[in-house]
């Protein structure tokens, strides 16, 4: 008899092959064919010191380079690593079928940590936890991966994909990362640079970033705020992962997104703009300390830069902060010291300057395509962050 002719198993034959894995909840077929559509993802993000092939056990990463055009020969070099994930912004993406934003937040998270320390990306890895592999889907959260190593740098050699379905509900999953660069030990950050008179500078956000964002769900399922909805309070707003149309208001046609366009616009990645800026600066070290802008904001994170004998007075006075802010606070009545205490409230990254390299660094930034302004200074105290 031919094989499709072939009569319907019974009961008991089923049952004498066994339980499989994939009647466990698991499917490994799937997961091979996403190592199959990443392949040329990951490829797109190798330098030459990225060496092994596609599928092994580990990634490898040659830290010196010998070669006149890719020289990289560190004198004592020191590693540097982190591990973040993009928190309960993934829920939104769920929602809304959106998966390639995330893995961006994801990258973000861990080399802006990285910078701060004067380090250069060097290579990610990343994890996900799934409840189910959907080749194609998973396929979009590694590309945004990628796409973060990208803008950062960084060579994405490696990850994990876990199909787990005891763990998570059906459609859900989580991301996280794990970030390794470079740095010369007498380039390393070290908060006893800063000196009094050092000034204070601010790298404008793409919007909330990845902190915060169980605050935020609670306020649009509290105010029942349609994601949908076009708001004019949002008008403006940067998004830069979508096209959005124009609808008109009071003065003419405006730029509304969405909402949920503006709330899960990727987390901006400072990496390459800081990494270039501490290489023009080769034996002047010019930069007193940065500081990320995560969760806690500014007065959480900037402290982390400052010792424990000087304070940073923060002129709240000195950028706009972005529509979705404000919008936030007043459809959830968040308290002002909140707000600042929540989110970067519009700066996503700070750097403290030596006094008379401020213009200089300031002119460096905006020709790299940061918003850049000088938003503080530093004075004598205990460690604190004063915004005034």
């Amino acid at each position: 008899m031919r094989d499709d002719d072939a009569a319907p198993a019974t009961e008991s034959e089923s049952s004498s092959r066994g339980l499989t894995y994939a009647q466990s909840g698991v499917d490994i077929d799937a997961g091979d064919e996403v190592v199959d559509l990443i392949k040329p993802i990951l490829r797109r993000t190798h330098g030459p010191r990225v060496i092994g092939r596609h599928g092994a056990f580990a990634g490898m990463f040659r830290l010196d380079w010998n070669e006149k055009l890719f020289k990289r020969n560190y004198r004592e070099p020191v590693l540097v690593a982190c591990t973040d994930g993009v928190g309960t912004k993934v829920l939104l993406a769920v929602e809304r079928s959106t998966f390639h934003t995330v893995g961006i937040d994801c990258v973000a998270m861990n080399v802006n940590d990285l910078i701060v320390q004067g380090a250069e990306p060097l290579f990610f890895l990343d994890y996900l936890g799934l409840s189910r592999v959907k080749p194609k889907e998973t396929a979009s959260m590694i590309e945004g991966v990628a796409r973060g190593c990208e803008i950062a740098g960084c060579a994405l050699i490696g990850g994990e994909c876990a199909e787990m379905p005891d763990i998570y509900k059906p459609g859900d999953f989580d991301i996280a990362g794990f970030a390794v660069g470079v740095v010369e030990l007498d380039r390393a950050m070290d908060a006893t640079r800063v000196r009094k008179g050092d000034v204070v500078i601010g790298l404008a956000s793409s919007g909330i970033h990845s902190n915060g964002y169980s605050l935020v769900r609670r306020i649009v399922k509290d105010a029942r705020l349609n994601l949908d909805e076009r708001y004019e309070e949002l008008a403006g707003s940067p998004v830069s992962w979508i096209e959005t149309a124009s609808v008109e208001g009071p003065d003419g046609p405006r730029s509304a997104p969405r909402l949920i366009d503006v709330l899960l616009e990727p987390t901006r990645i400072y990496a390459k703009p800081i990494v270039r800026l501490l290489k023009s600066y080769k034996r002047k070290k010019v930069i007193s300390g940065m500081a990320h802008i995560t969760g806690g904001g500014i007065p959480g994170n900037l402290c982390r830069a400052l010792g424990e004998q000087f304070d940073a007075i923060v002129d709240r006075a000195s950028w706009a902060v972005p529509p979705i802010f404000r919008f936030l606070q007043r459809h959830g009545g968040v308290a002002e010291e909140e707000m600042w205490r929540v989110f970067n409230m519009g700066i996503g990254y700070m750097l403290v300057v030596r006094p008379n390299f401020v213009d200089g660094v300031l002119r460096k930034l905006r020709k790299y395509g940061e918003n850049a302004f000088v938003c503080g200074s530093v004075e004598k105290g205990s460690g604190q962050v004063r915004i005034v």
